[in-house]
């Protein structure tokens, strides 16, 4: 059973998207998506890999395509599947008839998917486009059950594939009543409770500053978790009392591939499960100490708001549907949770960092908030990542594997001075957010930034990319003895010389930040590093001049004019205009043909 939508159709919109672009040239690879696949009809290949004719009926085809509409009509929205185009661009066609392989693909699954097939004629190819909402139930073909997670289709087991449709449609498991009881509660938990209750008083939380107080049973009442007269909701169930299979199961290895030296795996309430976990978790966080001026700072390996952080949202927002602990492995100075369910309501790696956050359960996420275990506000993420970089270390990885599963991966280490100084150095010191952070941290490995490169790394829009360019352009720094020719309040971004006034402006860390970040820019001095940022920039921006070059590599302009030339001979760049000489002369890169 399926449901359909009212009003302009989004699946709709990304069919149409992914024609244009197929008669625009574009290979499949490079515009597929989640829920448009592009593929060639199946059986039209000979052994040699010659294409045979088309035909109006094809079993082969019906076949593999009913197990395709079968993953795409399990996917949250549904999906569709072109028809007629190899993996390369080359648009082979199709000769089926529409209304025969949607009858076949009913018959194939046994009644349960009635999909639209319609011919699309593109570049003078006929090709079908086969699409499906989505299900009401789920759609097994040949024994199982699959959805697509990135562009591939993957198995999922019934009971996740459930709990992601009960989520879409707005309902919170964690709310339901239990078969559990405000006597079954453990004091132990409720100490737990107020103990962090008490440690996460801070200004602007005058509404919980009374929680610590108060008895057992209205603690859970004013936490929302006790429904009709003494039953606790499943959230209040798993926190205070027991969760149905052990929550977490932590690992500590000292270094990868030895054997474990701690393993905490339990049962018990969830509230417990995680006091304990952090508590290990924090004592095999390594403390450094750092100088600066007068002052003395003690910095983890890990940034403890990150550690927790990744730790409750591995346990908050994970698929308590799926029998499986959340795993923590503290391997070294690393810390990796995957947590069971894959990413909800439209948040992907790919917009963690911005997208609105969108709990899987409601009812338990306020109730961890409000605990000051979780982020109320939504900023958890960000906050992992600034602390992070704060730090000198990496940003936190986010991916979504097959199962499917979110990971994490906090790679810690010892911190990084030069970046603790160089951001307590910001004028003014409000100036480092996650947006600076993250361009800092960018300029650092690639050497230049603009807003169509920096968008991805902020997840945000070029314009929003823009405006935080322009807003780390107005950060300063507190001037040093050793900033080397350079003014009383040096800049911390430059823009790069030589751009030509019709293009973007592109900016590169200033002279003084460079000598402070020495040791982290070390990689883009090296002849190696040199050439792949001038390649690197001319694919990005469509040209290099010697300026250009030269202002991004620091070496003089004849040093980069040599450069360039060489580059050119090698074929790694082509000439601007025949004559190597003359005002404005620049290169492009190997692909890039110029306009007249």
């Amino acid at each position: 059973m399926t449901t359909a939508i009212l009003g302009p159709d989004p699946l709709e919109i990304l069919i149409d998207a992914a024609l244009r672009r197929l008669s625009e040239g574009e290979a499949p690879s490079a515009m597929e998506v989640e829920r448009v696949d592009v593929k060639e009809e199946p059986g039209r290949r000979a052994a040699d890999g010659s294409i045979l004719s088309g035909a109006e009926t094809n079993e082969q085809a019906a076949d593999y395509l009913a197990g395709e509409m079968a993953c795409m009509a399990n996917t949250p929205g549904g999906g569709a599947v072109i028809v007629g185009v190899a993996d390369g661009g080359q648009k082979i066609g199709t000769e089926l008839n529409p209304e025969w392989l949607r009858h076949r693909i009913w018959e194939l699954t046994a009644g349960s998917l009635t999909i639209s097939a319609r011919v699309a004629n593109v570049e003078g190819s006929r090709l079908l486009v086969l699409s499906s909402v989505e299900a009401l139930s789920p759609v097994v073909y040949r024994g199982r059950v699959r959805w697509r997670v990135g562009t591939n289709c993957v198995d999922v087991d019934p009971v996740t594939w459930q709990s992601r449709t009960l989520l879409r449609r707005g309902y919170d498991w964690s709310d339901q009543p239990s078969g559990h009881t405000l006597a079954d509660v453990s004091p132990v938990a409720c100490e737990i409770a107020r103990t962090y209750l008490r440690s996460g008083q801070r200004p602007g939380r005058t509404s919980d500053s009374n929680l610590a107080d108060v008895d057992d049973t209205e603690l859970l009442r004013r936490l929302n978790l006790v429904t009709d007269g003494e039953r606790l909701t499943n959230a209040g169930s798993m926190m205070f009392v027991a969760t149905p299979w052990p929550g977490i199961d932590y690992i500590r290895r000292n270094a990868p591939g030895d054997d474990s030296s701690l393993r905490i795996e339990a049962y018990g309430p969830l509230l417990a499960q995680v006091r304990e976990v952090e508590q290990a978790a924090s004592h095999a966080n390594p403390t450094t100490h750092l100088a600066r001026g007068f002052a003395h700072a003690q910095v983890r390996a890990i940034a403890p708001r990150a550690l927790r952080e990744a730790i409750i949202n591995g346990i908050t927002h994970r698929d308590w549907m799926i029998h499986l602990p959340t795993t923590v492995e503290h391997v070294g100075d690393t810390l990796i949770v995957t947590s069971p369910g894959g990413f909800v309501g439209g948040v992907a790696p790919e917009n963690i960092i911005t997208h609105v956050a969108v709990p899987r359960y409601k009812s338990l996420a306020l109730a961890m908030a409000r605990l000051g275990l979780a982020e109320r506000e939504g900023v958890g993420v960000d906050r992992m990542v600034s602390d992070m970089l704060r730090a000198g270390r990496p940003a936190p990885v986010f991916s979504e594997d097959e199962g499917p599963f979110v990971r994490v991966a906090l790679l810690g280490g010892p911190p990084d001075q030069t970046i603790i100084d160089l951001l307590g150095d910001l004028t003014p010191p409000q100036a480092a957010t996650v947006e600076v952070l993250l361009l800092i941290n960018h300029l650092t490995r690639h050497g230049w930034v603009d807003a169509q490169t920096a968008a991805p790394v902020l997840q945000r829009s070029p314009e929003e990319a823009e405006q935080a360019i322009a807003q780390l352009a107005d950060t300063t720094l507190i001037a040093r003895d050793s900033d080397q020719a350079s003014p009383e309040t040096p800049a911390i971004i430059v823009r790069v010389a030589g751009v030509p006034s019709a293009h973007s402006a592109a900016h590169r860390l200033s002279d003084a930040a460079r000598q402070r970040l020495a040791d982290r820019t070390k990689h883009l001095t090296t002849p190696e590093g040199r050439l792949g940022l001038i390649i690197d920039w001319s694919r990005a921006r469509g040209r290099v001049s010697s300026t250009e070059a030269a202002d991004l590599t620091g070496l003089s302009r004849t040093s980069t004019a040599q450069l360039l030339a060489s580059l050119a001979d090698e074929g790694q760049l082509n000439l601007g205009r025949p004559n190597r000489t003359g005002r404005g002369f620049f290169y492009t890169p190997d692909f890039y043909t110029p306009d007249d």
